[in-house]
């Protein structure tokens, strides 16, 4: 039986790979830096804080990729983040399916340096070691990773990483809808678009940023169209939203008013009218969001104009 010395269980050489590995991420030549790899024991010593401290400016660095490949190498993500060392070399070769950890890699070096779509970035394809599937031709496929990955996180990685609060939805919402915004298609009615965007929430920055890092094929055209689907899309919401965000330059109620004062039946006609009668509002002929009355009199002191004597 093996006895674990003091020495073992001191976590202070595992906050030294910690630190070392934040620091590649700032400064890749330290790579060559690297220390004795921890123990087990040692990983398990490591504060919470701690932990969290020097992975979040790991993350957020300007070199996150040789920042992941040092913490992978010394122990940490075995450790810490076994649902993320699960992806190491996982699908590469055997089925020629890209390397999730490399393409997880590669997303967060791509992401904006924001904590919680980085700690997306990181964790949004956790779920495909337990979704693979291949088909007699060889096909590989993950259906429900998303869902699967957000459910991962949020029975085990969140309360494991101390994740709480605002923090912790935000990075369970781009897990499990990290997938939505590359769906788009310029077929969507405005109405779907509306759909997707309130759907989305305060969330819809986040995601389509980690959207847009989330296309990492090295086919240059097929990349193209794909960033190109996201602004498209980005751009369609901007276009709806200015249009839902303005006010109304009449009343509502105002066209019964109208039908009952000139006696104008539900019609092409009406609509007409109270087209022109918004046009004079937008050019400020008339003031905008007042009583029905206002503009019963304004009509009725400019029956000419709209011919309402025909």
């Amino acid at each position: 039986m093996s006895v674990v010395t003091t020495k073992e269980m001191s976590p202070e050489g595992a906050v030294e790979a910690l630190r070392w590995a934040a620091d590649v991420a700032s400064d890749p030549s330290l790579l060559e830096q690297k220390p004795e790899r921890p123990t087990p024991a040692q990983w398990r010593s490591v504060a919470l804080p701690v932990f969290r401290e020097h992975m979040d400016r790991l993350l957020t660095s300007k070199h996150p990729e040789p920042g992941l490949d040092a913490i992978q190498s010394v122990g940490c993500l075995d450790a810490w983040l076994p649902e993320v060392a699960a992806m190491v070399g996982f699908g590469d070769n055997e089925w020629r399916h890209k390397d999730v950890w490399k393409h997880t890699k590669q997303v967060v070096k791509q992401s904006v340096p924001r904590i919680e779509v980085r700690w997306g970035a990181l964790l949004h394809d956790i779920g495909k070691p337990k979704t693979r599937r291949i088909d007699d031709q060889g096909t590989v496929t993950f259906h429900g990773h998303s869902e699967v990955g957000a459910a991962m996180f949020r029975k085990r990685v969140a309360d494991r990483l101390g994740f709480d609060g605002a923090l912790r939805e935000r990075i369970h919402f781009l897990i499990l809808h990290h997938l939505r915004a590359a769906q788009y298609d310029e077929e969507w009615t405005d109405a779907a678009v509306r759909r997707f965007y309130k759907q989305m929430g305060d969330g819809l920055r986040d995601l389509l940023d980690l959207s847009r890092a989330d296309i990492t094929t090295k086919r240059p055209e097929k990349r193209r169209r794909g960033v190109r689907q996201i602004s498209l899309l980005a751009k369609r919401i901007r276009d709806l939203q200015e249009e839902d965000n303005k006010v109304a330059p009449l009343p509502k109620g105002l066209g019964t008013e109208i039908m009952k004062a000139f006696g104008v039946p539900p019609s092409k006609r009406l609509g007409d009218l109270m087209r022109q009668l918004t046009a004079a509002a937008e050019a400020g002929e008339v003031e905008p969001q007042k009583p029905a009355k206002y503009y019963i009199k304004y009509l009725s002191a400019h029956r000419k104009e709209y011919r309402l004597d025909d």
